[in-house]
């Protein structure tokens, strides 16, 4: 079989990175979907927490220059800020840091470890069109506490789309597509650590 032929038959990055973390993230949608966080403003606050220090560590990410080139228009996708501003409507504030993040400012980033991180993050914007549903029930809106849930201009399905062609243009071995892998499943247990912190 040919070379070509080969990487034809070969799962793109998104593909792998979907099958190396379906459990976890199935085993993470229970988790939080039993806790019911969007049931009260107090569960909620705790939800949105929760957000905030997993994009505290990735919040790197999205100045790098290594990965803008992969990934243009990443700047754009950073939600800090925004979990931030729901905080302040919720009248709280962001949690004290339960440890450094896991992406320093300044120091050397791992592009394929970050891609994985990326794709957790950003792949939770497809659910967030149900989330803000469920935020509007209990008096939130695109403008007051639930900023960070209202969709991007394009859509969340173009917008999706857009990250998703981003990563499987990236030209990874075999060893750093593994260790992109690697990195969204440790970007899923970071987030059921949060998870569980809060709601279990």
């Amino acid at each position: 079989m040919t070379q070509s032929a080969d990487n034809a038959l070969a799962p793109t990055l998104v593909q792998s990175l979907r099958a190396g973390t379906h459990d976890m993230h199935d085993r993470l949608d229970k988790a939080i979907m039993a806790a019911d966080p969007f049931s009260s403003l107090p569960g909620y606050t705790r939800f949105v927490e929760m957000q905030y220090l997993f994009h505290r560590d990735i919040a790197a990410l999205y100045d790098s220059e290594a990965l803008q080139y992969v990934l243009p228009g990443l700047a754009k996708r950073q939600r800090l800020d925004l979990i931030a501003a729901d905080l302040a409507d919720l009248g709280g504030k962001p949690p004290a840091a339960d440890r450094a993040p896991a992406f320093a400012p300044g120091t050397p980033i791992d592009v394929p470890t970050a891609l994985g991180w990326l794709y957790v993050a950003e792949g939770s914007n497809m659910g967030a069109a149900l989330l803000r549903k469920e935020a509007a029930k209990i008096g939130l809106s695109d403008h007051h506490g639930a900023r960070h849930l209202a969709p991007a201009p394009e859509g969340p399905a173009a917008h999706w789309r857009a990250f998703v062609a981003g990563l499987d243009a990236a030209q990874l071995t075999d060893e750093e597509e593994e260790r992109a892998v690697a990195g969204a499943k440790a970007a899923f247990e970071r987030v059921r650590a949060l998870a569980d912190a809060r709601f279990a």
